[in-house]
């Protein structure tokens, strides 16, 4: 292709990037308004982040309509996973907006910025869901771990924040170095940077094996660090318990969403072959799946085991969230249609009830100014619809009717089941993990519920119509989606629709 078409197929590609450039287009607004307004204004910065949330929204939505399409020379595609993925990525955005207007973390400080890097970090997750080229790759993952850095390390002023920046920085840039040394691997062995070419190479020669599988490893490594995996996890709960708690809640799920939707298109696109979109084989006799569904076990075993000991609820609920990614990982190691969209299903059900706990440790930050467990002891007849939605939560996280976290649980096991008995014993270690986590699950419903605080009078505290509202919004799609789901199910199903490549 001479530079004239190149050109022109940048020009038209512009025509499909509309949700980016609302984006972009917003984090310059932000900046100019950021300027302007005074201190006390700062609410009318939260309000721009949300109306330009709901643009892209609706931008995404829009390209539903559209085919799927290569951008910029096949560095990028459009296609109903990457969208399905940008909905999930938005979503989270705008439920963090409004986490941070009434965190009392946030309260007093000049947020401009801090809108510009959460609206940053989500630019850089759409492009992680729609790169189909080493290049774009390593780039959104940089663009989002770099911004990323910057906010878990916003309350410059507080050492466990500082603290939480630093670590994620050296594990970032040590997992991105793996990372990037496995990339140049892979270049080596099929002299490509597109995923599509590199599958057609790998299917059509003979690369040396244990070349190809360091290179798969050490890219494991940049995707695992990303999704908080075994043993690219160790930077999570430090980074969760030391950042402001809305930013954790968005790294919980954003973040992690974005680096599911990267994991799937790159194996099942780059180092997998398709016939009827249903079915994946392996390319090159590289038996990564096998390697995926053991990091899979690894994961939810070692999140719900440490979990166990942790008493501070930010703690814990990172090592739970490890262990979710644990649960997440089992849909992608199938090779399957039905297990993808398992896995997107899982992740939408996890957007839910994980932000809805992030929630009501914000809620009781403000109420009794402790992320202790023992601390909790009470609440259930101090504040009984933080404590009954949080019970709602809880339920949903560990995977009991009725609620979407079940069904979600349940889609995959299915998945596994029908995948083959060789992925059998992996669904046995899912069902004895999910009984695990139901320990540690009900130590925060027995503090709320069944003990009573020493030193502290049973009253009422006051919870704000607002946080009840946003509780709501958290608490309904949770039990409805256990109920019906049926519709989230066939749009997950539909979603998984890669771009047919070159």
């Amino acid at each position: 292709m001479d530079f004239t078409a190149r050109l022109q197929d940048n020009i038209t590609s512009l025509g499909y990037f509309i949700p980016e450039l609302i984006l972009v287009a917003m984090m310059l607004v932000l900046m100019i308004v950021d300027i302007m307004i005074k201190r006390e204004q700062t609410p009318w910065l939260g309000i721009i982040a949300i109306v330009g949330s709901i643009l892209a929204f609706v931008a995404v939505l829009a390209q539903y309509s559209l085919p799927e399409k290569g951008l910029f020379n096949n560095m990028m595609v459009v296609d109903p996973f990457a969208l399905f993925f940008k909905l999930i990525f938005l979503g989270s955005m705008v439920m963090v907006v409004f986490l941070s207007m009434s965190s009392l973390e946030l309260a007093g400080r000049n947020v401009g910025e801090y809108f510009i890097l959460l609206t940053a970090t989500t630019v850089g997750m759409f492009w992680m869901a729609s790169s189909t080229n080493l290049l774009t790759i390593f780039i959104s993952i940089e663009t989002v771990s770099i911004t990323s850095f910057a906010l878990a390390s916003y309350l410059k002023t507080v050492k466990r924040s500082s603290e939480a920046g630093l670590k994620y920085t050296i594990y970032g840039a040590f997992s991105s170095g793996l990372m990037l040394y496995g990339f140049s691997l892979l270049y080596g062995l099929t002299g490509s940077l597109n995923i599509y070419e590199i599958a057609k190479i790998l299917t059509s020669s003979n690369p040396h094996q244990l070349t190809l599988f360091i290179s798969v490893l050490l890219i494991l490594a940049g995707f695992g660090y990303k999704i908080a995996s075994v043993p690219f996890h160790f930077w999570a709960p430090d980074v969760y318990e030391g950042a402001p708690t809305p930013v954790t809640a968005f790294l919980s799920v954003g973040p992690k969403a974005a680096g599911f939707a990267l994991l799937i298109r790159f194996f099942n696109t780059g180092l997998a072959t398709t016939t009827d979109g249903a079915i994946w084989q392996a390319v090159a006799g590289i038996n990564w799946p096998q390697l995926l569904a053991v990091i899979s076990a690894a994961t939810m075993t070692l999140g719900n085991l440490i979990a166990i000991k942790q008493s501070n609820i930010k703690r814990l609920l990172a090592y739970s969230s490890i262990a979710q990614a644990g649960y997440a990982l089992m849909g992608a190691v199938l090779l399957t249609r039905e297990g993808v969209y398992a896995t997107m299903f899982y992740l939408v059900a996890y957007y839910l009830m994980n932000l809805g706990a992030f929630l009501v440790v914000i809620i009781c930050q403000e109420l009794i100014k402790s992320e202790r467990i023992e601390d909790y002891r009470g609440l259930g007849f101090r504040a009984p619809v933080v404590a009954a939605a949080m019970t709602v939560f809880l339920f949903s996280l560990t995977g009991l009717p009725v609620t979407v976290g079940f069904v979600g649980k349940f889609y995959l096991l299915a998945a596994l089941v029908r995948g083959g008995e060789q992925y059998i014993w992996l669904a046995i270690v899912a069902v004895i993990n999910t009984v695990i986590s139901l320990f540690y699950y009900a130590r925060i419903f027995k503090a709320m519920y069944l003990e009573t605080p020493e030193d502290v009078a049973l009253t009422r505290l006051p919870v704000s119509a607002s946080a009840i509202t946003l509780l709501a919004v958290l608490v309904v799609p949770t039990v409805l989606l256990g109920v019906f789901f049926e519709r989230l199910f066939n749009f997950a199903n539909l979603s998984v629709k890669f771009f047919a490549g070159l």
